[in-house]
């Protein structure tokens, strides 16, 4: 975390004239200094969290720390929180997050929830591992749809837990080594790839020196001594190229006007030393930490992604940051850099926000996503509107040029005061996540809606649950998708995320069939009853074979011939 040396680089930044905030302390360290407090006291059913509209998009956000009623906790805290999405099942999701008990105490926990239905809904089942002190939240899954959540227990320690239910249920911790503001990514190439875990953390607090970087050749059950990276980049992230390769993006941890992205080759190979190859980016500006809307904390990691769509901006290498220009009155903007080489060279950084230079417009929170079209997703923290800068909005744009020019940009909510609901620390966490796909985008991202810090799930776009590049919407009016249950969600990602069942295999949900009807022409009659006589007696082994077994016990018998009878409809 902070150290000297990092203060006095933060306060050589060029100077620029800021809105009043409240007074700063010191920028927080990622360590346990407090005892936990007394919990906050959930609201009763009459209270529950604001009801939020849907701004510059289909949908509206949805709060993420909720109870096991679903009503908002009032007088705790959530911020910095990262979201894994099943690959298998795109509307399994699950987002971690730090869970403050009450604002009266720092102490945080490792919150997490999972979502079945495509966030519509949230079940938030407590923190992992419950009083154990836990932060900087890191979640992911693989292609097999286990979820990952990294996960940082004291300055030298993180762990990780896996999930093979989508996020209903975690791993007991894994030990890994680790730091403060760690970060993984998965390499989920095809074949021998799958399930190999790439991480670095800070080398201002850790556990073991300049060496920060970690590989797991086995799903993240053991882990490689770890080994230093060149140019020691900190606050970043990692991405994976299409040929896989590995890059991680950060900041120079002497100089923060420079931006480094290292390259390692052949990461997969356990046999590979990590001898990384580096290059220091010009981002147009400096990353910030402590300042402005977020007092203790950084204004936006660094963001790394690569395009791996297979089109013309195939293996294009992006880096996007919130940072301070060394000119003009501007105190932050959101850039964006590319590479056509992997990394060896960088084209001149573009502006993504379109708003005019002002003194309170602070663009901060920067995060990335790139979908598997090739398609560059941005959002952020905005205070354009506010002549005080102490309201944010959560802004988008996106880019279909490789980067080279953005949309118009959107609000996509309510402004919220960004200084509101502090627990014991002057920060609202250091970053938000987003995970792409070729017609939207999954958000989560902190606000504070209910006058206090809470995560909430945000979709942007339509949703595209079966990955078919067309939004669910479009599939169901088209016909291309059932929808039998009239939900909106298509029946097929339904029955892959388990929340409907579909125990004949015949892909409609048998909350839709009418019992009786064993061959599925929409009717009862008299087909049907000779189907039912004929496999009369114990079913054949799987049940999905055994369709005249209308009440599911495993046998065709007499309960099955009156189930059917009572439903005759010919």
């Amino acid at each position: 975390m902070l150290t000297a040396a990092l203060t006095t680089v933060f306060l050589a930044a060029p100077p620029v004239t800021t809105p009043a905030a409240p007074p700063a302390r010191a920028v927080h360290e990622e360590k346990l200094d407090q005892p936990p407090g007394p919990p906050a006291a959930a609201r009763d059913e009459t209270h529950p969290p604001r009801v939020m509209p849907a701004v510059g998009n289909l949908f509206a956000p949805v709060q993420v720390n909720i109870d096991a009623g679903g009503n908002n906790i009032v007088g705790d805290a959530a911020n910095e929180p990262s979201i894994a999405v099943d690959p298998t099942a795109p509307n399994r999701l699950a987002i971690g997050w730090r869970q403050f008990a009450t604002q009266s105490s720092n102490f945080r926990q490792a919150g997490v929830a999972y979502s079945h239905d495509g966030g519509r809904t949230w079940t938030n089942n407590g923190p992992l591992q419950p009083a154990q002190f836990r932060s900087d939240p890191v979640l992911s899954a693989d292609q097999d749809g286990t979820m990952y959540y990294y996960s940082l227990s004291s300055l030298t320690t993180c762990e990780f837990f896996l999930s093979d239910d989508g996020g209903v249920s975690w791993s007991s911790p894994i030990p890994a080594f680790g730091g403060d503001k760690q970060w993984f990514v998965l390499d989920e190439c095809e074949g021998k790839g799958r399930s190999k875990v790439y991480a670095y953390w800070s080398i201002f607090a850790g556990c073991c020196g300049q060496d920060t970087f970690i590989r797991s050749f086995d799903g993240a059950q053991t882990f490689t001594p770890p080994a230093e990276i060149l140019e020691t980049p900190v606050f970043g992230t990692l991405a994976v190229g299409p040929d896989r390769e590995l890059y991680i993006g950060g900041i120079d941890p002497s100089d923060f006007s420079q931006y480094v992205v290292t390259r390692l080759e052949m990461p997969f190979d356990p046999d590979q030393p990590a001898d990384f190859d580096a290059t220091i980016v010009d981002l147009g500006g400096s990353m910030l930490l402590g300042a402005g809307p977020n007092p203790q904390g950084l204004l936006g990691q660094a963001w790394i992604a690569v395009d791996t769509s297979g089109g013309v901006t195939h293996g294009n290498l992006y880096l996007l940051g919130s940072n301070q220009s060394s000119t003009g009155s501007d105190p932050m903007d959101v850039r964006i850099a590319r590479s056509l080489d992997g990394g060896q060279t960088w084209g001149e950084p573009v502006r993504v926000n379109d708003d005019a230079s002002s003194p309170s417009s602070w663009q901060w929170f920067g995060t990335m996503s790139v979908a598997p079209n090739g398609r560059i997703d941005v959002i952020w923290n905005d205070t354009r509107e506010d002549a005080f800068a102490d309201f944010s909005r959560l802004y988008y744009a996106n880019s279909t040029d490789g980067g080279q020019t953005f949309s118009e940009n959107v609000a996509l909510t309510l402004p919220f005061n960004h200084f509101k609901g502090y627990p014991m620390q002057n920060k609202l966490g250091d970053y938000y996540e987003m995970v792409s796909d070729d017609v939207g985008a999954h958000v989560a991202f902190a606000a504070t809606f209910n006058d206090e810090q809470d995560v909430y799930y945000l979709r942007i776009g339509d949703y595209d649950c079966n990955g078919n590049g067309v939004g669910d919407a479009e599939d169901i009016a088209a016909g291309d998708a059932g929808d039998c249950n009239d939900n909106g969600i298509p029946d097929s990602c339904e029955i892959a995320a388990g929340t409907v069942l579909d125990r004949d295999g015949d892909g409609v949900p048998d909350e839709c069939v009418i019992a009786g009807d064993v061959d599925g022409d929409g009717d009862v009659d008299f087909n049907d009853l000779l189907l039912v006589l004929a496999a009369w007696g114990d079913c054949p082994d799987p049940p999905a074979a055994c369709p005249a077994d209308v009440d599911g016990d495993g046998t065709v018998g007499f309960p099955d011939l009156l189930m059917l009878l009572a439903n005759w409809t010919v």
